[in-house]
Order: C-alpha cells, then sequence, then structure tokens
C-alpha cells in the first residue's frame, strides 16, 4: 500500500511508523507527506493501535524536505505551488491532532523538517551523537510550515536560538531546547522508547485521547489561521530570489551568493 513509510504494530497495539526512504536520509516528498497523511488517518481510527512510534530507517531520521521538490516548486504555477505547501501542512496538522500517544525515536541527523516531525510528537527520545538544525536559512527558505509546532515545543525564547541560524546542535541541546524529551546511548535507544511506551498501555484508551486533545487545545494556537498563515510564508520564500539561488547553489555544489 505504501512505498516510501512502512508500519508494523505487534500484539500490544503498538505501531512503528517507518520512514523508509533511506537512500534519500528520509527527506519529506510529497508522495511521503500524502503516504503519512493517510497513515495518521488509518493509525489514528484503529481501535487496535494504542501507541505510535516514529522511527526511521537508515543512518537518519529526516533530513527535511526534498529538495528536488522544493526546486520543483519554482518551475510551476502559483496554485500548484501552494497545493504543495499546504499538503506539508497538512501531514503536519495531522500527525499532531493524531489521537493516540506519538513517540519519535531519533537518531543520526534530524535537519528542518526532520525538526518539525519530532515537534509534532508527544515525546522525542534522541540518541546520544544526533545532529539537528534549522537550516533553512541556508537555502534561503524558512522554517515555515514546521514553525508553529517548533514553537510551541521550544517556546519562543529557545527557538529564538536556533531558528533562524542555520547552525547545527546536538543532543544535549536538543533537550536544553525541550526539543528531545530525553537523550540515551545510542544503543539504549529502543529500551528508553520502551519505557515510555509502558505507561500508555496502562490508561485508558478513549481516555487517552481525550486527555491529548485538551492538550492541545490548551497549548500555543495552532489554528486554521496559523496555519494559512505558514503556507503563506513557505509560498512566499519558494517565490523570492534567494530560495532559487540557495536550492540551485545546493545542487551545483557551490556556495550561495550570500555567503561571506
Amino acid at each position: 500500500m505504501f512505498e516510501t513509510i512502512r508500519i508494523e504494530t505487534d500484539s500490544r497495539g503498538v505501531a512503528r511508523l517507518w520512514l523508509a526512504r533511506s537512500q534519500k536520509h528520509n527527506a519529506l516528498s510529497q508522495q511521503m507527506m500524502e503516504e503519512l497523511i493517510q497513515a495518521a488517518a488509518d493509525l489514528g481510527t484503529d481501535p487496535a493501535v494504542r501507541v505510535v512510534v516514529l522511527c526511521a530507517e537508515g543512518s537518519t531520521f529526516c533530513a527535511g524536505g526534498d529538495l528536488a521538490w522544493m526546486k520543483a516548486q519554482m518551475q510551476v504555477d502559483a496554485q500548484t505551488r501552494r497545493a504543495a505547501a499546504r499538503c506539508l501542512a497538512t501531514m503536519l496538522q495531522a500527525l499532531n491532532l493524531m489521537p493516540k500517544p506519538l513517540i519519535a525515536r531519533v537518531h543520526g541527523n534530524a535537519f528542518g523538517g526532520g525538526v518539525g516531525m519530532m515537534s509534532v510528537c508527544d515525546i522525542a527520545i534522541a540518541a546520544q551523537g544526533t545532529r539537528f538544525g534549522l537550516t533553512e536559512v541556508k537555502l534561503g527558505l524558512i522554517p515555515a510550515t514546521i514553525g508553529p509546532y517548533v514553537l510551541a515545543r521550544m517556546g519562543e525564547d529557545k527557538a529564538r536560538r536556533v531558528f533562524f541560524s542555520g547552525r547545527l546542535f546536538d543532543a544535549d541541546e536538543a533537550e536544553r531546547l525541550n526539543l528531545a524529551a530525553r537523550v540515551v546511548p545510542a544503543e539504549e535507544l529502543d529500551q528508553a522508547v520502551d519505557e515510555e511506551i509502558a505507561p500508555f498501555l496502562l490508561g485508558a484508551p478513549r481516555a487517552i485521547a481525550a486527555a491529548k486533545a485538551q492538550c492541545r487545545s490548551l497549548g500555543p494556537r495552532i489554528d486554521e489561521a496559523v496555519i494559512e498563515d505558514s503556507i503563506d510564508r513557505l509560498v512566499a520564500t519558494w517565490e523570492d530570489g534567494e530560495a532559487s539561488e540557495g536550492i540551485a547553489a545546493f545542487f551545483d555544489k557551490r556556495r550561495p551568493g550570500w555567503q561571506i
């Protein structure tokens, strides 16, 4: 059914949702986003599923948005470009609102949209040695559609340290920034995830879903207006000459014009 993701569900009702584009460092393509939207709907409505773990195949959790997909947005009409931005925003919203506990198992690298994927999870456990970064500005872009979720997770004061510098940071700093709930040695990552799963299997499923919904309603506002604004901001950067230059420089393996 799926080509860029896969789902494994065990006898306890723990579903592991795997990003499965390891050859592309699990970069978020249009197809992967569409499949994640469907997976969130399927898992969210499946009464046999109690907990979902977001995992990734290969050496990288998620390298962010697929740059070939972004490059393509420079060459299409405005309506198509906006639809692509909405697909990304819809995927993030679907995972954020999924009425099951969602735990991220993070390793390797989490850049751009990978940080956004962590931020829509209820708990993120990171392996020591993982690298993180909101690297969009290096390409002439901004963390637009992931922005509401990153700010909700970190808070504005902490987000300002990394949101628009593009610098990389390590797992310990990710924990201080509230992006990762726990950082553990890589060989203990699965055990740490299992420790987070266990309490959810003791609670009543509908009560857990209702409590998660209440938590989200009391948190920072991420409504349709906020999401629409994030889409506007992403489209605006795609239409800006800096993004064209940044993405072209990436594919040409050269520095963009603004780098000193």
